[in-house]
């Protein structure tokens, strides 16, 4: 955003559709175009037009998923500067991805590792102990805190970046629209708690149950009280 002047960055934000579009993306989530152009209330083709905008003055990053491509803000920092922005031009505020509250979107696997609202937020409570922090190539990086953590897990670091596929990497939860933990590690990890009885998994589907030794686990290692998380999803 170096050599865009505020007054561009202004005009960009100035347009309604384009400031609802950003202010959708400035929790966090990734979204897809047609998820921010119902919430902005415009049509697919207008909001590719903001979107094209956007991204090319290197507000918002595209981050192609299989068949889908999503859009998030491109920085920490950029995120912050927006939002100082967007409180003096004008702005609609836009509607949010429907939430998907069932079991499946809660805890289940993905290739392998926990993801869902559950690997969300465990992949989030990582990164405030400092286990884990993000860096720019959409990977996590494990700190010297994190190899005591994942040391005392019982889990071998160094086998586990011999593997093939990526070590650690920042995978885009479809339903939560925010990274859970990815990669080999993320693998590893989940089959670490499913070893200790601490997870189960659904015979025939990607469900999983968080067992009551697993609760107690999760409360004493990562400080996360799963019953009050489970209640807060469904509730929405």
């Amino acid at each position: 955003m170096s050599d865009l002047n505020i007054a561009h960055i202004g005009s960009l934000l100035g347009d309604q559709a384009r400031a609802s579009i950003v202010s959708a993306l400035l929790d966090g989530r990734a979204l897809t175009a047609t998820e921010l152009a119902v919430g902005a209330g415009v049509t697919p083709q207008t909001a590719s037009f903001h979107l094209d905008k956007l991204t090319n003055a290197g507000l918002l990053t595209a981050l192609p998923q299989g068949r889908h491509k999503y859009f998030r803000v491109s920085s920490p920092d950029i995120a912050v500067a927006i939002q100082a922005l967007l409180r003096v031009v004008p702005q609609v505020k836009a509607k949010p991805a429907a939430k998907k509250g069932s079991d499946v979107c809660f805890a289940r696997t993905c290739y392998g590792h926990l993801a869902g609202h559950l690997g969300v937020v465990v992949a989030e409570r990582l990164q405030e102990l400092g286990v884990i922090a993000t860096v720019p190539n959409d990977d996590f990086l494990v700190t010297e805190k994190g190899e005591t953590f994942f040391a005392d897990l019982e889990l071998d670091l160094s086998a586990i970046k011999k593997q093939r596929r990526l070590f650690a990497r920042q995978c885009l939860d479809w339903s939560e629209r925010r990274p859970h933990l990815g990669g080999a590690l993320g693998q590893a990890l989940c089959d670490r708690l499913t070893n200790r009885g601490w997870l189960s998994r659904k015979t025939g589907g990607r469900e999983i149950h968080i067992t009551t030794v697993g609760r107690r686990g999760v409360k004493k290692t990562l400080q996360l009280d799963v019953s009050s998380l489970e209640q807060a999803f469904f509730a929405q």
